[in-house]
């Protein structure tokens, strides 16, 4: 069957455009009705590609968006199910791809999602058992016909036909915090993502920059600009950063209280500005635009459509209505004076400022790993001769120091190394090991603002000290196994028990030769 949406993105002449649906929590309750007779209406205009459906946003609980998403598709017109790692480990995630490959579903944007905030009792337990990079490579080995281990060796499922893509923020304060997403877009794109949205933003040079970063780096995915219909209410919200990854300065949200004084209460300044919006990423050389916002009729999104073809051959004039830079906010190219965007010219990256402390205990670590964790130099094979005839349980001293100094878990598949010497399985709520979320605001991480800074920023001030930045990108590291829970990490790591025997080709002693 032909999927629709998936060919209006990669058309070249075409444009695609989608548009938000939110189900909201329960079965039966008015903004399930909304949903589904907006899809009904939007199925009929026959203007849209595709309806996505949030999955658990904010992380509160809301009606699966499975189930919608097959109503949607028995209306005639494509559902793009946002599809998050925080709610569910790496088997119920497999499960759900399966009953959505069942059912025909095959757009899915893969995010690591939002923190859980609320649910029956209390804060529910965050999972965050995959991250988005291995959600989407379980996808294309799904794609491929998964490989499944059985008793006789090895069986190959059915290929799905999944389409499959993932987001970007380019709207981040720090340096390091947007190399990070960089990085890590990069690392979405090798997983396998076959499209790219960005997050919620306003500024216009921001876009630009993304656009350029994918060209940059030869990234070949199709880019989907995020377009949310802003109201005054909500960009206070987003503001204060009480909606992870949404980025609203304080002068849009002035320009919004003026607006609201109209008669309409700003609702025709809203329509113009994401009007306007969509016709400079048509400009630009988007492949199509995501349209968003609470309480968005059908006919609103209209309007946007059409009124953003029309002003789409003078995009260029619109460029300074979005000037809304973050207070010294970091940019990945130079500004071209003449457009208002950017050049094709990388800004010298080499002079900024760390933007977190490197203390001693970083330097102290790097050296201790060089003599006796870096394979065949110093003491390594001392350590792994003695580690063959450790057991694996039997770790107090490992585990005293590193409960000091990294506050550790005991995951056994340690990822130390991987990033400067700072623990994602700790320091990190989401335990993200492959790049920083989508939700950190100015250097702070999204679970605890203006108290801890994302871990990320902090790794990638550890490593740009020593010109190492470029390691963020260098490799993929897989999810943790759980198989080694509460085990010596030395003695995996030694042993070649861990992820890291893969990267740096680390075998037992016996079986070396």
């Amino acid at each position: 069957m032909e999927n629709r949406f998936k060919n209006s993105i990669l058309n070249k002449n075409n444009f695609s455009i989608t548009w938000e649906l939110i189900p909201g929590r329960g079965a039966r309750e008015k903004s399930q009705e909304t949903a589904i007779a907006a899809a009904e209406k939007a199925a009929k205009g026959g203007k849209l590609n595709a309806l996505t459906i949030t999955d658990n946003p904010g992380g509160n609980p809301a009606m699966l968006a499975d189930y919608l998403g097959q109503e949607i598709l028995k209306l005639g017109i494509e559902p793009l199910i946002h599809f998050t790692c925080k709610d569910k480990n790496r088997n119920q995630l497999e499960s759900q791809l399966y009953a959505l490959d069942r059912a025909g579903i095959r757009n899915l944007l893969a995010m690591t999602g939002d923190y859980p905030k609320t649910g029956f009792g209390g804060r529910p337990k965050p999972v965050f058992d995959l991250d988005s990079t291995h959600l989407l490579r379980l996808i294309t080995k799904m794609n491929e016909g998964l490989e499944v281990k059985v008793p006789k060796g090895s069986a190959f499922h059915q290929p799905s036909d999944f389409f499959a893509g993932a987001v970007v923020s380019p709207f981040k304060a720090l340096e390091a915090e947007q190399m990070s997403q960089y990085y890590k877009l990069k690392k979405k794109v090798a997983s396998g993502a076959q499209f790219i949205v960005t997050q919620v933003g306003y500024d216009a040079r921001k876009f630009h920059e993304v656009l350029q970063f994918i060209k940059l780096h030869d990234l070949k995915v199709p880019l989907i600009g995020n377009i949310f219909i802003l109201s005054f209410g909500t960009a206070k919200l987003m503001a204060r950063n009480e909606l992870p990854g949404c980025v609203v300065t304080d002068k849009l949200v002035a320009e919004l209280d003026k607006e609201r004084t109209a008669p309409d209460k700003g609702l025709e300044a809203r329509l113009l500005r994401a009007a306007k919006m969509y016709a400079f990423m048509k400009g630009m050389g988007f492949a199509g635009v995501h349209v968003g916002g609470h309480n968005t009729k059908y006919e609103e999104v209209e309007y946007i459509i059409d009124k953003g073809e029309e002003l789409a051959p003078n995009w260029h004039d619109l460029i300074q209505e979005f000037d809304y830079p973050m207070p010294d906010g970091f940019y990945y190219f130079r500004k071209d004076e003449g457009t208002g965007l950017n050049s094709e010219i990388p800004v010298e990256r080499d002079n900024l400022p760390i933007e977190a402390p490197v203390g001693f205990q970083f330097w102290s670590m790097w050296q201790m790993h060089k003599l006796a964790f870096t394979p065949d130099v110093g003491l390594f094979k001392t350590m792994q001769r003695i580690y063959t005839k450790k057991h694996p349980k039997r770790y107090a001293l490992e585990h005293f120091v590193k409960a000091v100094i990294y506050d550790c878990k005991d995951c056994g598949d340690c990822a130390l190394l991987d990033l400067a010497y700072l623990c994602p399985m700790s320091q990190c709520p989401k335990y993200l090991r492959n790049g920083q979320c989508g939700g950190s605001y100015k250097g702070w991480c999204e679970v605890y603002p203006n108290e801890r800074q994302c871990i990320y920023v902090r790794v990638f001030a550890r490593l740009k000290k020593y010109r190492e930045e470029e390691q963020l990108d260098s490799y993929h590291i897989p999810p943790a196994n759980w198989n080694l829970f509460q085990t010596s990490s030395w003695y995996n790591y030694y042993l070649g028990r861990d992820h890291s025997a893969l990267t740096l080709g680390i075998t037992p002693p016996q079986t070396k030769g």
